[in-house]
């Protein structure tokens, strides 16, 4: 399972020129499932984003987590981080999950976050066409990886 963990101000989903979620204050976080994910992945992953401390404290350091700072989540699925650009121009997704692994997991997934910053997050539409738009604060961009958990 790999994310792309970006600090924000604000961040919203449009599905066919509606917007289907929006945040403000807290992470935008892009999902990609692999079929070797599982439970632990997604314990772990889970955890590990509402912990990280990328929030800056009263003096300016990055010592808080978004649940510390009362932030929020928006978590869209995105298949094409597991793309594979070792031959020629055009990635391969062979690595990204199929939607009848893959939903599940994504599923597990927003329940875990949820339970983790002990509120509800915002979601993207799994499969979609979605238009992400964010304002990235910082910028703060962390990309986390559950088979390197270095």
């Amino acid at each position: 399972m790999k994310a792309v963990v970006q600090r924000v101000t604000t961040a919203s989903v449009t599905i066919n020129n509606t917007i289907r979620s929006s945040i403000q204050k807290g992470l935008l976080v892009l999902l990609g499932i692999e079929d070797a994910d599982n439970s632990e992945d997604i314990v772990w992953l889970s955890n590990k984003i509402v912990g990280l401390r990328i929030f800056n404290d009263a003096e300016g350091v990055m010592n808080c987590s978004v649940k510390e700072t009362n932030g929020q989540i928006l978590l869209v699925s995105q298949f094409t981080l597991h793309a594979s650009t070792k031959k020629g121009n055009r990635p391969s997704y062979i690595k990204a999950s199929k939607p009848p692994v893959a939903i599940p997991l994504y599923q597990q997934m927003i329940t875990q976050l949820s339970q983790d910053l002990e509120k509800p997050i915002a979601t993207g539409e799994f499969g979609a066409d979605m238009q992400v738009q964010l304002l990235n604060d910082g910028p703060v961009t962390i990309i986390i990886d559950t088979k390197n958990k270095e």
